[in-house]
């Protein structure tokens, strides 16, 4: 994109080098696929996993204060970003073992591990599979998809808030390709104007990046395809225990009682915490209190 059409995208290793530290961009063959992460810091290895409609760039505020306790590598799951877009391999499972294999490759026998969105399912997934790779795990708002998920509702009542339509039409297949191709832009500011109570604080620059890395037909399909992949998701969660990991999770206004609800139904030692000014996007909404959260807990 040049600066004529809009600002120019900065490369991932151009974002990671602009954080303060010494961040940088990197790939590795895992799995069957490739990854990219960004890393930096020193110290005990804490993954981080973003969500829909965003990257590694999501955790972007966050990362510098968490590297000065811990090495964070902040992933790109299979289908997002900087990462291969494979066929297939789109459930949380296989998701988790991709992130449990660049663990490996990285030399780590064990870590800790946070996610957001759909980072967050993953995260969960990474726990339940390789627990003794495990050693805390953090969600933040969203939890693993279970069978409450086919109970969700088409329609909101007035003044209870807005459908997760995306989450229905992106199951759909081929059609997404067709009506986001060239929109991703559009669409992805129509979900942070409804998940941000300050517009400001994902900006021109974030936005642009989330949309180009977003914005092609195989983007669009590997994205999608983590959508198409609950249903697989769905029955993979029936055969997981409770784990056996400490688990924090942080909920917004709206999932705050929900965790406390469910989490303890998940794992055996959970704690809950509340990112009050937050509506979902917590890293880039209140930095600060997650940066305090996420050290807390890990440490």
């Amino acid at each position: 994109m040049t600066a004529e059409h809009g600002p120019v995208v900065p490369t991932d290793e151009e974002l990671a080098r602009s954080l303060p530290g010494d961040f940088r961009s990197h790939l590795a063959d895992v799995n069957g696929t490739r990854l990219h992460y960004v890393s930096g810091g020193s110290g005990e290895p804490l993954v981080l996993l973003p969500g829909y409609p965003q990257t590694w760039w999501a955790w972007h505020k966050v990362l510098p204060a968490l590297a000065e306790r811990f090495h964070v590598i902040a992933a790109d799951l299979r289908g997002m970003g900087g990462s291969a877009r494979p066929a297939g391999g789109y459930d949380k499972k296989t998701m988790a073992a991709d992130i449990h294999a660049l663990v490996r490759y990285l030399g780590y026998q064990d870590v800790h591990i946070a996610g957001h969105d759909m980072g967050a399912m993953v995260a969960f997934a990474f726990a339940a599979n390789h627990p003794e790779a495990t050693r805390k795990v953090a969600m933040l708002d969203t939890p693993h998809p279970d069978e409450s998920y086919y109970d969700l509702r088409l329609m909101a009542r007035p003044g209870t808030g807005i459908t997760r339509w995306w989450w229905a039409f992106n199951q759909v297949r081929d059609l997404p390709q067709v009506l986001y191709g060239g929109r991703m832009r559009e669409v992805i500011d129509w979900l942070f104007e409804h998940a941000l109570a300050d517009q400001s604080l994902i900006d021109e620059r974030d936005r642009a990046v989330y949309a180009q890395r977003y914005d092609s037909p195989e983007g669009i399909r590997a994205a999608c395809a983590w959508y198409q992949a609950y249903h697989q998701d769905i029955e993979d969660r029936k055969t997981y225990g409770k784990l056996d990991v400490p688990v924090l999770g942080i909920g917004s206004r709206h999932t705050y009682e929900y965790f406390r609800h469910l989490l303890p139904t998940l794992a055996g030692d959970v704690r809950v915490e509340r990112a009050a000014d937050s509506v979902h996007y917590f890293p880039e909404e209140e930095p600060e209190l997650i940066t305090r959260y996420l050290l807390d807990f890990f440490a």
